[in-house]
C-alpha cells in the first residue's frame, strides 16, 4: 500500500535532501544515484516499522521531547519524529521495559506500578501530539494512521516481572493498550528463566505456562526474546497462535545465548512466527573483557545513579566520558555487514516470510553504520541490490509482524475488553 505524507513545505525539503542524498554507500559499496533514488521510493512505499523502541525511557528526561531532533553522536538517543520521517519509519511497538529486581511481595508491586506509570507516560506522548501519533491495537489501526500521515504507537511490554505474582494483571495492561508481551528480560523470574542466567525452571515455570494461555486468551503477542532455548520449544508448542523475538540474533552467524539458535529458529517459523533482527553489539561479534574497562565503565555508571533523571547536560557528559574509556580501551564494533549476515542467514533458513528487523534503539542497540532510525534504507537498498523484490522486502519491515500480531488477536477470546481509547 501507498503512503500518504503531511503536504508541509518542511517534510518535503527534507525529502528532496534525503533523495539526493541517497548516493551513499550500503553495506561497504557505492550505488548509483538512480539505484539509490529507487531504493529509497521503494522504501518510502512500505509500511516500516520497529518492533522494539526503548524510547520511552526518555520520557520521564527532564526537558526531552521526542518531536525534536536528537543527534545520536551527542546525546546517544536514536529515535525521534524528526528522525522517523528522514528514516522513512512508520511507527512500530514502545516498549515498557521494567529491569528485574527482588521477587518478593514489595519488588513485585514497585514493578507494576512502574510499569503503569512508563504506559501512561506512552499515552500521554500520544494524547499531547494527535497530529503526529495515533495508538494503534491492530494491523488496521496502523494501516489507518499510515494513510493519515501519521506515526502509530503500538505499546509493548519488556520483562513480566510486573505481573509475574497476578498474570491477572495482564488484562490491565491489554486495557491500558498493550499488544506485545515477554515473560523475563536477562535475570530469571517466576515465569521463565532468561537466556542470560542459570537455568531454574527448564523453560517456564508453571506460572509462565499461564502466562502463555492468558496472552493467547487476551490475543497478546507473545514476544520471546531474552528468553531460554527451553522456553522458546515450550512456549510455541504450547501456544495457539504464533510468537515473535521482538529483538534478537540469529546463533548460527554468532554463538551467543542470546540468539535463537538455527533449530529453534525453525521452529518459530513453521508456527508461523517471525524473528526481528537486531543491532545489538555485544550479539554479533565477539567482545573480549578487558578488566581495566570494565572497572572504568563501572565507576562511571554509578557516579551517575540509574541515569533515569539525568538532564540533557548531564547525558551529553556521560556519552562523552563514555567515549573516552572507548578510545582508552577500545574493542571490537559490529557493523553494518555483520547485522545484514544476521539478517541474510535468517532469510536462508526460514524464509523472509518469518524475518523482521529491530534496531534495539535506545535500549543499547546500534552498530558502525547503523546507529539510528535514519539508517533503516540502507537495508532496503542491501536487500534490492541482492535480489530482493521490493514485495518482500516490505514483509521484512513490517508486513510480517503486523501478520503475527493480527494472527494473535484472532487466536483471542472475542469478548476481551478494547483498550482504553486515546482523549485529546
Amino acid at each position: 500500500m501507498s503512503k500518504k505524507r503531511p503536504g508541509s513545505e518542511g517534510l518535503t525539503m527534507i525529502r528532496k535532501a534525503i533523495l539526493s542524498a541517497c548516493v551513499a554507500l550500503v553495506a561497504g559499496t557505492s550505488m548509483p544515484a538512480s539505484g539509490a533514488t529507487d531504493a529509497r521510493q521503494s522504501h518510502e512505499a512500505m509500511i516500516v516499522l520497529d518492533t522494539h523502541f526503548d524510547t520511552p525511557a526518555n520520557l520521564g528526561r527532564p526537558g526531552w521531547s521526542i518531536m525534536d531532533r536528537h543527534v545520536e553522536a551527542i546525546d546517544g538517543d536514536q529515535v525521534d519524529v524528526p528522525r522517523m520521517a528522514d528514516g522513512g519509519v512508520d511507527g512500530g511497538f514502545f516498549a515498557i521495559f521494567t529491569a528485574s529486581g527482588p521477587r518478593t511481595e514489595e519488588g513485585d508491586r514497585a514493578a507494576r506500578d512502574f510499569a503503569l506509570r512508563r504506559g501512561v507516560q506512552i499515552r500521554e506522548m500520544i494524547a499531547r501530539h494527535p497530529e503526529t501519533f495515533a495508538l494503534a491495537i491492530t494491523a488496521d489501526d496502523a494501516e489507518a494512521a499510515v494513510q493519515q500521515g501519521k506515526r502509530f504507537v503500538f505499546l509493548s511490554m519488556e520483562n513480566g516481572y510486573p505481573f509475574e505474582r497476578d498474570i491477572s494483571l495482564m488484562s490491565a495492561f491489554r486495557s491500558l493498550g498493550v499488544t506485545m508481551m515477554s515473560p523475563v528480560h536477562t535475570r530469571n523470574n517466576d515465569l521463565a528463566d532468561s537466556s542470560t542466567d542459570t537455568p531454574e525452571w527448564n523453560g517456564l515455570s508453571p506460572v509462565g505456562k499461564a502466562f502463555v494461555a492468558e496472552a493467547n486468551r487476551l490475543g497478546i503477542l507473545i514476544d520471546l526474546s531474552h528468553a531460554s532455548d527451553a522456553v522458546v520449544r515450550q512456549a510455541v508448542a504450547l501456544s495457539k497462535a504464533p510468537i515473535i523475538l521482538s529483538h534478537s540474533g540469529m546463533r548460527g552467524v554468532f554463538d551467543h545465548p542470546r540468539n535463537i539458535p538455527d533449530a529453534e529458529a525453525k521452529l518459530i517459523a513453521q508456527k508461523g512466527g517471525v524473528i526481528q533482527i537486531n543491532a545489538f553489539n555485544a550479539y554479533m561479534i565477539a567482545t573480549p573483557s578487558i578488566p581495566e574497562r570494565e572497572a572504568a565503565l563501572k565507576e562511571l555508571m554509578a557516579g551517575f545513579a540509574s541515569g533515569r533523571a539525568l538532564s540533557s547536560e548531564q547525558r551529553r557528559a556521560l556519552i562523552a566520558k563514555r567515549k573516552a574509556i572507548d578510545t582508552q580501551w577500545p574493542v571490537p564494533k559490529a557493523d553494518f555487514d555483520d547485522l545484514m549476515a544476521h539478517i541474510l542467514h535468517a532469510i536462508k533458513l526460514v524464509g523472509i516470510d518469518h524475518i523482521g528487523i529491530s534496531g534495539d534503539f535506545d535500549g543499547g542497540g546500534g552498530v558502525e553504520g547503523f546507529r539510528d532510525i535514519t539508517d533503516f534504507p540502507k537495508v532496503t537498498a542491501a536487500l534490492l541490490k541482492a535480489g530482493y523484490k521490493a514485495d518482500d522486502i516490505a514483509k521484512l519491515w513490517g508486513g510480517n509482524a503486523l501478520r503475527v500480531l493480527r494472527a494473535a488477536q484472532a487466536a483471542g477470546d472475542p469478548g476481551v475488553s478494547p483498550a482504553i481509547p486515546t482523549t485529546n
